[in-house]
């Protein structure tokens, strides 16, 4: 309550939510960057409505394809409430990019100038719950015998810095390959997206933090799953790519299993 009080109104709400917590799936699904929505305190950043709602403040479609995958594979998903541009938890609190003060094209000006105390509040009001979080939900899950896949759900914009990104699905790993591989494989003959290893981002870019954060060290099967934003736009195409996500991944962990 500290922290709410300190930072959140009641309006505000908790940083950190929680669906289908007594999920019996063995997969467990995070979504770091699942709203673009501020703060009260913090207003607009200085930032027009358009870039509020653009990817720089969120992932589109990213949460949405996440609940149709929990819904499905019965799976708790865990999911932070408020815009990555107060604090990006898919970053450590050491990273520049944990809190930008410029992003692709646009400046943030809200952003600019922080003093190390509003860089810690950003850190202790959003990032340690959020993390703190999926500790216990990792922690209580091994408690009561229950396995645990690792699965982030992200999306990412078709054009960045001008440049058109082919990729449709990307399918992220950083040291642990196991579960990458083996979905990887399995979409090998798909034509319904283009997939690949590692892109349009891979561990060189620091996009795999809460990854080596949670499942890395505890030795879980894991991946982080990027699907361009532009195929996930609508409730057809959220649907489309949920499908094709839930299967691959049914696939996968059938073929780990055998």
């Amino acid at each position: 309550m500290l922290v709410r009080s300190e930072f959140f109104t009641e309006a505000d709400g908790e940083p950190v939510a929680v669906e289908n917590a007594g999920g019996k799936g063995e997969v467990l699904l995070v979504c770091e960057h699942a709203s673009p929505r501020m703060p009260e305190r913090y207003g607009d950043l200085g930032l027009s409505e358009e870039a509020l709602n653009s990817h720089i403040a969120w992932d589109p479609g990213a949460f949405a394809v996440a609940r149709l995958m929990s819904k499905s594979l019965d799976a708790t998903l865990i999911y932070q409430r408020f815009s990555r541009l107060i604090y990006d938890c898919n970053r450590p609190p050491e990273s520049p990019a944990a809190i930008r003060d410029v992003s692709e094209i646009f400046r943030i000006p809200g952003n600019e100038n922080l003093s190390e105390a509003e860089r810690s509040r950003r850190t202790t009001a959003l990032y340690m719950p959020f993390h703190g979080r999926i500790r216990e939900e990792i922690a209580a899950r091994r408690a009561r015998g229950q396995g645990t896949v690792f699965v982030t759900i992200h999306s990412f914009t078709p054009v960045y810095f001008g440049r058109e990104r082919p990729v449709e699905i990307g399918i992220l790993h950083d040291a642990d390959s196991r579960l990458a591989d083996r979905m990887l494989r399995a979409a090998s003959d798909t034509r319904l997206y283009r997939v690949e290893r590692n892109e349009p981002y891979g561990p060189a870019d620091g996009v795999t933090h809460t990854l080596e954060a949670h499942a890395l060290p505890a030795g879980l099967l894991n991946v982080m799953i990027e699907i361009r934003n532009d195929l996930i736009a609508d409730e057809t195409g959220q649907g489309v790519a949920a499908d094709f996500l839930t299967g691959l991944l049914r696939e996968s962990l059938a073929d780990v299993q055998g």
